[in-house]
C-alpha cells in the first residue's frame, strides 16, 4: 500500500473508508450528513439499544429528550469532562413523550456506551463521510470535515486527510484552525481523538477543546512493539484504528487527567507496557496459587510517563476482576505524595484509589472486600512493616490479606527493591504477583548483591529507552558540560609530588627514586586522569587520588559558584526555570546553601535532604543548624510555619512548588524556588517541566547518574527549552567516563544521540542551511531576499529549511551565541574558528519572508498552502529591531542628503536603506518607497524624533482611513464599526461576535448604498438585493483587510482626472495637532464645564466633540465631559453615575478642556486632559480612536459590558448588566427610577415586550455607554434609521442624542429636558413625575 500515489484527496479518502470498513467498522457509511442527521442517528442507536420496558417502554426519543443529553454535552464543554461523560455508561433524562406514560415525567437512564462490550453486543461502529459543521456566519455553511468514526452514534474520532506530497502538518494544522473557528461544538464536542494523516505519515492526538492549547510536543506517531513508528496509513489503521482497539482507545488508553484539567492519549510504548502487564495478570487467574511471583519488569525512560501506564495497567486489572488487590508501590515520601496525586488525577469518577496513611490503615484497606478499596497506593517501607509486625497481633487479618489475589506495581523499582524489605514482602504475601517499573534497570555490569531487575522481577515486558524517547521527542536530550575547577594539568603535578613524596619539581629530579614515580605519574600514557578497568583489573587514575577534602576547600568552592552565576540569567530565561544542584553531603549542602544565598540576593534558594540521616558527610549539629537555618528563610520568604518535626509538610511543598503543582500551577517569579540543593532527594521520581539544568558536585554512575539527567528532560515549549543543561565539576573526567558508561547501558540499541549539538556544530549547521536558503533564492532571481519565490516547491524548500535554522539558531542562543559576535572559538578552542555567514539583519528579513508564507505574501500562492510552518516562530516579535535597523540607515541617508554630500555616497547609503527594506512585508516595502521618493523630492515633513516606520505606519494609515471613508462615503455606514472589524481582523466565523457586523449593517444608509450600487450594476440592478449588495460589499471588504471589490468605479463626486494613488493622498485624514501659543489664547478662555444644550449644538456642528463623544473615551457628568475611567467616575448606591473626589480635585487630569472665545462663546479648539496628552486639535477635525488610544484614552466600560454579555440573547444580557458587579440595578431600583413596572421588566428579561421606548428607557436608566445599547437595540430587533421620513425619524434623531449624549445623566433630568420639547413620550415617565402630575 505504501506505493500507491494519491494525487486526489478524494481518491485518498475513500481508501482510507475502505480499509475501515476492512478492519471492523460498518460498511454503511453516512455520507455528507448535517449536525441535525447525525443527532437523528444518535437517537435512534440509543433507541435501539434501549428500547426495553424499563428504560423506552419501546417507544423512542422525543427531539425534546434528546435536546436534554446534548444540554448536557454543551454543560460539559472540555473533552475531558466529556471522556467521564462517554465513559460513564449512561445518561439520565427525564421522559417527556407522551407516548410513555408509566416513565412520563421520570428520571430514566439510557445505556450510551460499554467499554467492556467491544464488538459485540450492542455496539455500533459507524464511518461518517464529510460531515457538514455549523458555524456562526452563513458564509462557511459548506464547510465539511473529512471522515468521523461513530461509536454507538458518538462522533468520537475526526480524520482530517490530505494527498501525496502535502505534509501532515497541513492535516493537523486544519485540524486546529477548525478548533478555532469553533467548529467542534454540540455533538461535535464528543470528538476525543485527532487523527492527521497523509499517505506516508500518521499523526494523533487528543482533542485540547476550543479553549485549549494545541502542543505539538504531544502529537504522536503510533509505533509497533519495538518502536518503530508506523507512519504508512494502512498499517496506522490497521494497527490503530481497526475494532477492536479504536474501541479500547475510547474506553481505556484516553485519560481523563484532572489535576493538569486535560484530556490525554496513550503514546504506543504505555499501550504495549500496560497490555503486556494485564494480560499476564489475566493468564494467572487459573492458577493464582501457583506461588510464581516474578510478573517481570517494564523498562521506560525517565520522563516517559511510567506512571500513567502503570495506573492505566492497575486500571485494565481492575476493570477485568482478574485480581482482588493492586498495589502500587513507591519509595520514599516525595514520589509517594506525586504518584498518589497523579493516579488520582487519572482515575475516573467511579474509580477509587485509596491512600495509606500508615500501616494499619494500609492493612485495613488490604483485608476490605469493598471494592473502592482495590487500587491502593502505598510506600514500600509501609508494606514490608506489615510483613515485619508480631505476626500474633495480626495473623487473622494477614490470612485474610494473604488468600486475596494480589498484584503489586513497583515504581523506580530500581531503588531499594534490592534490600530486605522486597524480601519480606515477597516471603510475607506469597500469592502476589510483582511487577517492576524502571527508566533505568540494573543489568549485569551494574549489579547489586549480585541481583539484576530480571531476577528480582522476572522477565523483560517491554523496552522504551532514552533512545528512543528522545528520537520520538517524547523527553529532551541533554546538554553536558565539563566544568574543571582545578587544571588537569596542575592536579597532575600535586598528585606526581605526592606520590613521590616531592616538595617541587627540583626535588622530585633530585634523587632518582622520587623522580622515577614522578615522572609515572606525570607521563598521561602510564596515568591516565580517569580510572578504568583493564583486563578485570582496576586502574587508578589521578583524579582517584584527589582526597574528597580538596573539593571542599574555599577556593573550590567559590569556583562552582561564580560558573553557575556566570550564565545563570542565560539559562534559567531570566527565571523562567529552575535549577537543581546536587551536592555531595549533608554539611556541604549546608555550606553551598549559606554561600549562595548571598552570592545570588535576587534570587530565592533553598536545600532539601533526609533530616534523619546523619551519615552522609558526618557533621550532624551542622546537619541540625542548617536544616533550622534553611526552615527558618523559607517561611520568612513564604509566610510558613514549617518545623523539624514537620520537615514532611516542608518536603511536599518544595516539591509542588518546584514542579508548579497545584497549588502553585501559577506562580509567579517571587512565589518560586530558583535553585533547588540537594543530596540525594529529588533525583529520582521528580517531574517538573520547569526544572531545565542540574549542577553536579558529586560522583555518580549508572542508573544514579541517568535518573538524575533525566530531572532536566520533560518536555516544555521547544523554543525556550530545547535540551536539558548538565553542568558537572567534582572529578570532572572521572564523571566524564561515567556518562559514557551509563549511555550505553541506558540508550538500548537506538543509534540516536542522548546529547545535542554543541555550540560550533550549531553554528556551522547555520551556515550551511543558510548557504541552502541563499541557493534557493538566488535559483529565484532574488538577490536580497527582498521577496518570497514565486514557485511553491521553492517556497516549501525555504520553509523546512528555515525551520531546522531557527531550531539550531534557540538552541545556539542558549549556549552562549549572540548577533553582535561575528566568530567563534571551535570544540579545541581555536580562536575564530567559525565564521558566521549571517547576520541579524539578514535572519530578520528571511523571518519576514517566513511570515509571509502563512499570510499567502510575496510571490507564492495565498489560502491554505501546503507548507511545513512552525506557528511558534511566525509568532516572534522583532518590530523594535526591525525598526532600530531601518532608523539608523534612514537617519544616514538623511544627513547625507541634507549635507553637500557626494553623489556615490549618497547612492550607497540609499542602496543600505533599501537592502533594509526587506525585512518589511511586501505591501509595507510599497509604502517605504512612496515615502523615500516623497523625501528626495522634498516634499515629505521630517519630524525629529520619528522613526522610519512611524512614516511607514503613517502612510499606511492614511491609506486605510482613505479605503473606509470610499466604503462609508457609498454606503453611509458607522466609521467606527468597520474599522474595528479590520482592526481585529474578523474572520467569518468571528465576524458577528458582540453583534458588531450586525450593527455595521444596520447602520447602512438605505439611499447611499442604493445610489452606489445603481451606479455599479447599472441595468442589472435588483432593488430588493440591495441589502446583499451592501453585505456582500463588507464583507468583501473585512476579510481582504481592506481592499476594496469596487475600487475603480468612478462616482459623480469624482473625476476620472483622479488616480487611485491620487484619490487615497486627497482623502488622507486632516488631522492635525495644534500647538498653541501664547497669542491663541488672546481673547480667549479656557472651559471644562458646558451646558447640556451647548454640547448637543458642538455636538452637530464640532467634528472634533462629535468624535470624542462618539469614542465613548468620555462621558458628559455634571456637566463635564470626564474620561471614563473608574478613576474618574463611579456608581452611586441608588444606580447613578457621579464624578470621584479625585476628578474634582484633578480637573486638569480628567475633563476635556475646551477653548472659547471669552465673548461669545465660540467653540476654536478642543484639548484633551493633560495627564493624556495636552494635545489641542481644532474644532472641525475629527479626532480618531487610533489617536485617542494611543494617549491611552480607552472605551474601557463599553469593552467591558460587551465582553460580559457577547453571544447573549437580550433577557440575560440584560440580566448581566444590572447585576452588582456591572450596572447595580436591582428590578425594584430600575421600576423606580424609570416606572417601567415589574411585568414590563420580567417580560424584558425573557426577551418579550422589547418595544423601542422599553428598551431604550431601561438602557437610560441604567446607565450604559451607546455601543452597549445600541447593541441591546439590535438584539431587540430594533434600529435608530435616522432616514426614516416624518416623526418617526425625528424621534429616531432624538433617541441617537441621548444614547450618545445623555447616557449617563440622571433619568429624571432627561425625562424633564424632554417634556420641555414635548417629546416626553419616548421615553416612560418616572414615577415620582406620575405622581407630580396627578396632583396638578
Amino acid at each position: 500500500m505504501s506505493d500507491i500515489i494519491f494525487n486526489e484527496e478524494k481518491d485518498f479518502e475513500e481508501a482510507v473508508i475502505k480499509a475501515l470498513i476492512e478492519h471492523g467498522w460498518e460498511s454503511d457509511v453516512i455520507r455528507y450528513p448535517s449536525e441535525e442527521e447525525l443527532i437523528q442517528n444518535w437517537a435512534n442507536i440509543l433507541y435501539n439499544n434501549n428500547k426495553q420496558g424499563t428504560r423506552l417502554n419501546d417507544q423512542p426519543l422525543t427531539s425534546g429528550e434528546m435536546a436534554q443529553i446534548l444540554d448536557q454535552v454543551r454543560n460539559l464543554q472540555t473533552p475531558m469532562a466529556l471522556n467521564e461523560f462517554i465513559n460513564g455508561r449512561s445518561i439520565s433524562i427525564t421522559r417527556d413523550n407522551p407516548n410513555d406514560p408509566i416513565h412520563l415525567g421520570k428520571e430514566i437512564s439510557l445505556k450510551i456506551y460499554d467499554r467492556q462490550e467491544i464488538a459485540l453486543g450492542q455496539s455500533r461502529y459507524q464511518i461518517v463521510q464529510q460531515p457538514k459543521f455549523k458555524t456562526k456566519s452563513p458564509i462557511l455553511n459548506s464547510r465539511r470535515g473529512d471522515l468521523m468514526l461513530l461509536i454507538n452514534g458518538m462522533p468520537v474520532i475526526h480524520l482530517e486527510l490530505k494527498r501525496s506530497g502535502i505534509p501532515v502538518s497541513e492535516a493537523y494544522n486544519q485540524i486546529e484552525k477548525y478548533s478555532h473557528e469553533g467548529v467542534f461544538r454540540g455533538i461535535f464536542s464528543l470528538v476525543q481523538i485527532f487523527v492527521a494523516m497523509q499517505p506516508k505519515e500518521s499523526v494523533y492526538f487528543a482533542n485540547p477543546g476550543e479553549k485549549g492549547v494545541f502542543n505539538k510536543a504531544f502529537y504522536f506517531h503510533w509505533a509497533d512493539f519495538n518502536n518503530n513508528p508506523i507512519n504508512e496509513w494502512y498499517t496506522f489503521i490497521k494497527k490503530f484504528l481497526s475494532i477492536p482497539m479504536a474501541h479500547m482507545l475510547i474506553g481505556f488508553y484516553t485519560i481523563a487527567d484532572t489535576d493538569e484539567g486535560i484530556l490525554k492519549v496513550m503514546r504506543s510504548y504505555q499501550y504495549y507496557a500496560a497490555v503486556g502487564i494485564a494480560n499476564i495478570v489475566a493468564e494467572k487467574k487459573s492458577h493464582w496459587d501457583d506461588k510464581k511471583q516474578l510478573g517481570g519488569h517494564v523498562w521506560h525512560t525517565t520522563g516517559s510517563g511510567k506512571t500513567m501506564t502503570s495506573f492505566k495497567a492497575a486500571q485494565l486489572v481492575a476493570a477485568n476482576h482478574d485480581a482482588d488487590k493492586v498495589v502500587f508501590l513507591v519509595d520514599r515520601k516525595e514520589l509517594g505524595i506525586q504518584s498518589l496525586k497523579e493516579y488520582r488525577s487519572f482515575a475516573t469518577g467511579t474509580e477509587s484509589v485509596q491512600a495509606t496513611e500508615n500501616t494499619d490503615i494500609l492493612m485495613s484497606k488490604l483485608k476490605s472486600p469493598d471494592s473502592d478499596n482495590t487500587l491502593i497506593v502505598t510506600s514500600i517501607q509501609k508494606l514490608s512493616n506489615i510483613a515485619r509486625e508480631d505476626v500474633a497481633n495480626i495473623e487473622a487479618d494477614l490470612k485474610i490479606v494473604q488468600r486475596k489475589r494480589m498484584v503489586i506495581i513497583i515504581d523506580e523499582c530500581h531503588r531499594s527493591t534490592f534490600g530486605d524489605m522486597l524480601a519480606d514482602i515477597k516471603n510475607t504475601f506469597k500469592n502476589a504477583l510483582i511487577f517492576g517499573f524502571t527508566g533505568t534497570p540494573i543489568q549485569d555490569l551494574n549489579a547489586k548483591k549480585n541481583s539484576t531487575t530480571p531476577t528480582i522481577f522476572g522477565d523483560e515486558i517491554h523496552r522504551y529507552t532514552l533512545g528512543d524517547g528522545i528520537r520520538d521527542k517524547n523527553v529532551l536530550g541533554f546538554d553536558p558540560y565539563m566544568v574543571r575547577i582545578y587544571d588537569d594539568a596542575d592536579l597532575r603535578e600535586k598528585v606526581a609530588l605526592s606520590k613521590a613524596k616531592a616538595k617541587d619539581p627540583e626535588d622530585a629530579f633530585s634523587d632518582p627514586k622520587k623522580e622515577k614515580v614522578y615522572l609515572k605519574y606525570m607521563d598521561s600514557s602510564q596515568i591516565k586522569m580517569y580510572g578504568e578497568l583493564v583486563n578485570g583489573k582496576y586502574v587508578k587514575g589521578i583524579e582517584d587520588f584527589v582526597p574528597n577534602e580538596q573539593y571542599q576547600t574555599d577556593e573550590y568552592v567559590d569556583g562552582v559558584i561564580q560558573d553557575i552565576k556566570k550564565k545563570w540569567t542565560l539559562y534559567s530565561r531570566n527565571r523562567k526555570f529552575h535549577a537543581i544542584f546536587a551536592t555531595s553531603s549533608i554539611p556541604e549542602a549546608v555550606k553551598y546553601y549559606r554561600l549562595m544565598v548571598k552570592a545570588f540576593p535576587g534570587l530565592f534558594i533553598t536545600a532539601m535532604f533526609d533530616p534523619t540521616i546523619d551519615n552522609e558527610g558526618g557533621g550532624s549539629l551542622e546537619k541540625e543548624d542548617g536544616i533550622v537555618e534553611i526552615l527558618e528563610a523559607y517561611n520568612k520568604h513564604f509566610n510558613q510555619k514549617y518545623t523539624i518535626p514537620t520537615y514532611d509538610k516542608f518536603r511536599k511543598e518544595v516539591s509542588l512548588r518546584l514542579g508548579h503543582k497545584k497549588p502553585f500551577d501559577s506562580i509567579g517569579k517571587d512565589e518560586q524556588i530558583d535553585i533547588l540543593i540537594v543530596v540525594n532527594q529529588m533525583l529520582t521520581g521528580f517531574d517538573s517541566k520547569f526544572v531545565n539544568t542540574l549542577y553536579l558536585d558529586k560522583m555518580m554512575e549508572y542508573e544514579n547518574l541517568i535518573q538524575a539527567f533525566s530531572r532536566t528532560n520533560r518536555l516544555y515549549n521547544m523554543a525556550e527549552k530545547p535540551f536539558g543543561i548538565i553542568k558537572y565539576y567534582r572529578r570532572p573526567n572521572t564523571m566524564e567516563k561515567n556518562i559514557e558508561a551509563a549511555v550505553k547501558a541506558y540508550s538500548g540499541d537506538v543509534p540516536t544521540g542522548l546529547f545535542v549539538d554543541k555550540l560550533p556544530n550549531n553554528l556551522r549547521n547555520m551556515n550551511v542551511l543558510f548557504q541552502s536558503i541563499e541557493q534557493i533564492f538566488k535559483n529565484a532571481g532574488i538577490v536580497n531576499f527582498e521577496k518570497l519565490p514565486a514557485d511553491n516547491a521553492a517556497i516549501g524548500k525555504f520553509a523546512k529549511e528555515f525551520n531546522k535554522f531557527v531550531n539550531h539558531l534557540e538552541a545556539a542562543i542558549i549556549q552562549g551565541f549572540t548577533w553582535s559576535k561575528n566568530s567563534y572559538p571551535d570544540e579545541d578552542q581555536n580562536e575564530d574558528a567559525i565564521k558566521m555567514l549571517i547576520d541579524e539583519q539578514t535572519y530578520l528579513t528571511l523571518l519576514a519572508r517566513y511570515k509571509e508564507i502563512t499570510r499567502g505574501g510575496g510571490g507564492g500562492a495565498g489560502g491554505d498552502v501546503p507548507y511545513e510552518i512552525d506557528i511558534h516562530i511566525t509568532e516572534y516579535d522583532t518590530g523594535k529591531i526591525d525598526a532600530n535597523y531601518m532608523n539608523s540607515y534612514f537617519d544616514k541617508y538623511v544627513k547625507l542628503i541634507q549635507g553637500d554630500s557626494d553623489p556615490g555616497v549618497v547612492d550607497a547609503a540609499l542602496k543600505e536603506l533599501h537592502r533594509s527594506f526587506s525585512m518589511l512585508s511586501q505591501e509595507e516595502q510599497r509604502y517605504a518607497e512612496r515615502f523615500i521618493h516623497a523625501v528626495e523630492s522634498g516634499q515629505a515633513k521630517l519630524v525629529p524624533g520619528k522613526t522610519f516606520r512611524d512614516y511607514i505606519t503613517d502612510y499606511m494609515k492614511a491609506d486605510e482611513h482613505a479605503r473606509i471613508n470610499r466604503v462609508v462615503r457609498r454606503l453611509g455606514c458607522y466609521y467606527a464599526l468597520l474599522k474595528e472589524l479590520l482592526d481585529r481582523h474578523a474572520t467569518p466565523s468571528n465576524i458577528d461576535d458582540r453583534g458588531t457586523f450586525t450593527e455595521l449593517k444596520k447602520s447602512v444608509n438605505k439611499s447611499r448604498a442604493e445610489k452606489f450600487f445603481r451606479l455599479v450594476f447599472k441595468d442589472d440592478y435588483v432593488p430588493l438585493r440591495l441589502p446583499i449588495y451592501s453585505e456582500d460589499y463588507l464583507r468583501d471588504f473585512i476579510f481582504s483587510g481592506g481592499k476594496d471589490p469596487y475600487l475603480n468605479v468612478i462616482e459623480v463626486e469624482q473625476t476620472s482626472a483622479h488616480t487611485p494613488d491620487e484619490a487615497r493622498e486627497y482623502n488622507k485624514p486632516k488631522v492635525v495637532v495644534v500647538k498653541l501659543a501664547d497669542n491663541d489664547y488672546a481673547g480667549r478662555e479656557i472651559r471644562t464645564s458646558v451646558s447640556y444644550k451647548t454640547l448637543e449644538n458642538w455636538y452637530s456642528e464640532s467634528k472634533a466633540v462629535k468624535s470624542v463623544i462618539e469614542s465613548e473615551c468620555f462621558a458628559y457628568v455634571e456637566d463635564k465631559l470626564c474620561v471614563a475611567t473608574s478613576e474618574c467616575l463611579e456608581r452611586t448606591d441608588d444606580g447613578k453615575i457621579r464624578l470621584t473626589e479625585y476628578a474634582k480635585t484633578h480637573e486638569e487630569e480628567c475633563f476635556l478642556q475646551f477653548i472659547v472665545d471669552e465673548k461669545d462663546g465660540t467653540l476654536h479648539y478642543v484639548k484633551l486632559p493633560k495627564s493624556k496628552a495636552d494635545e489641542a486639535f481644532n474644532y472641525n477635525d475629527a479626532i480618531t480612536e487610533d489617536l485617542l488610544s494611543q494617549y491611552g484614552l480607552v472605551n474601557e466600560m463599553s469593552k467591558e459590558m460587551l465582553n460580559a454579555i457577547d453571544g447573549e440573547e437580550f433577557g440575560p444580557a440584560l440580566d448581566i448588566l444590572m447585576d452588582k458587579h456591572i450596572c447595580n440595578y436591582t428590578a425594584r431600583l430600575l421600576r423606580s427610577i424609570t416606572g417601567l413596572d415589574n411585568r414590563t421588566i420580567s417580560n424584558m428579561k425573557k426577551g418579550e415586550n422589547l418595544t423601542k421606548s422599553n428598551v431604550i428607557s431601561a438602557c437610560l436608566g441604567i446607565h450604559i455607554p451607546f455601543r452597549v445599547s445600541n447593541h441591546m437595540l439590535s438584539l431587540a430587533d430594533l434600529t435608530l434609521n435616522m432616514t426614516s421620513k416624518g416623526q418617526v425619524g425625528d424621534d429616531n434623531e432624538m433617541y441617537d442624542m441621548l444614547l450618545h449624549l445623555r447616557w449617563t445623566t440622571d433619568y429624571d433630568d432627561i425625562y424633564e429636558e424632554l417634556k420641555v420639547q414635548s417629546k416626553d413620550h419616548l421615553i416612560h415617565q418616572p414615577p415620582g413625575k406620575i405622581l407630580s402630575s396627578q396632583g396638578h
